[in-house]
C-alpha cells in the first residue's frame, strides 16, 4: 500500500446487513487504535440476494459517513443479475432463482418459485419497480467494476489472466472461476476478490480470497492492507 493509505475490503455480504453493522463497528474500533492515514473502505460486490436484508445493506452502504473514509462500492454479478431483470424479467428470471426472490421479500415483494408463470415475475417486476427507491436503482447503476490501489487490484470475481489489468472484460469481473484462481503466475497487481466462497480467507502471492460465505457461514470477512502488511478482521 502507498505510504500513509489503508485499506478495509470487504467481502460479499448476500443481505446480511445484520453481520454488516457490527463488521463495520469492528472496522471503526479497529481504526481507532491505529495512526492516522487516508482510509478506503472498499466492498467487493453482491449485497443482494440469498440473505434476507438486501434493501437495509443498500440502504446502510448509501448512509455510511464517508466524511473521513474514501468509500468505493464495486458491482457483484449479483448486481448486474438484478439490473438484467430489472431491464427484461422474463429473460432475467435466472436472477430469481439464486437469490433474487430474497431479494424480492427484502423489498415487500413475495413471489413463490413453485410454479411460477411469465405473468406472475412480470407483475413482481412492476412490484419491485414501484418499491425500489431511486436511491437503490442509481446505487446498483453506479457501481464500478475494479479499482486500483498501490500494488493491489481489486474486483469481485478475479480478472483473466490473458488480458492485462486494463483491458479486462466486465464478465470476467463479475464471473469467472476456474481459469483466474487455478492461475499459478504472479499478475500485475495482487488481485484481491471475493465470489468464490472458501471457509477461511485465501492469501496468495498472487491474490486474496475473502469470501466466507456470510449469508450461510454467518462469517463476514474484510482484510485490512497498509503497508506491506495483510491482516484479517
Amino acid at each position: 500500500m502507498p505510504e500513509g493509505q489503508r485499506a478495509y475490503v470487504v467481502g460479499d455480504i448476500h443481505g446480511r446487513e445484520d453481520l454488516l453493522t457490527p463488521l463495520l463497528g469492528k472496522i471503526d474500533e479497529e481504526e481507532s487504535r491505529r495512526t492516522s492515514a487516508d482510509t478506503h473502505l472498499i466492498f467487493l460486490g453482491d449485497y443482494v440476494d440469498r440473505g434476507p436484508m438486501s434493501s437495509q445493506v443498500i440502504d446502510k452502504l448509501l448512509n455510511l459517513d464517508g466524511s473521513n473514509k474514501k468509500i468505493i462500492t464495486l458491482k457483484g454479478n449479483h448486481e448486474a443479475s438484478m439490473l438484467s431483470f430489472l431491464q427484461d424479467p422474463v429473460k432475467g428470471k435466472r436472477w430469481l432463482h439464486y437469490g433474487g426472490d430474497a431479494t424480492l421479500r427484502s423489498y415487500g415483494v413475495d413471489l413463490k418459485l413453485a410454479e411460477v408463470t411469465e405473468e406472475d415475475i412480470r407483475k413482481a417486476a412492476r412490484a419491485l419497480k414501484k418499491t425500489l427507491p431511486d436511491s437503490h436503482l442509481q446505487f446498483l447503476g453506479t457501481l464500478e467494476t475494479s479499482h486500483t490501489l498501490g500494488d493491489y487490484f481489486f474486483a469481485h470475481a478475479g480478472i483473466d489472466p490473458s488480458r492485462s489489468l486494463e483491458n479486462q472484460k466486465e464478465t470476467d469481473l463479475l464471473w469467472i472461476r476456474d481459469t483466474f484462481l487455478c492461475h499459478e503466475g504472479l499478475f500485475d497487481k495482487v488481485v484481491v476478490h471475493g465470489h468464490s466462497i472458501i471457509p477461511e480467507p485465501e492469501i496468495r502471492e498472487n491474490r486474496i480470497g475473502i469470501d466466507t460465505g456470510a449469508f450461510y457461514s454467518n462469517v463476514l470477512t474484510c482484510l485490512v492492507l497498509e503497508g506491506n502488511t495483510q491482516e484479517i478482521l
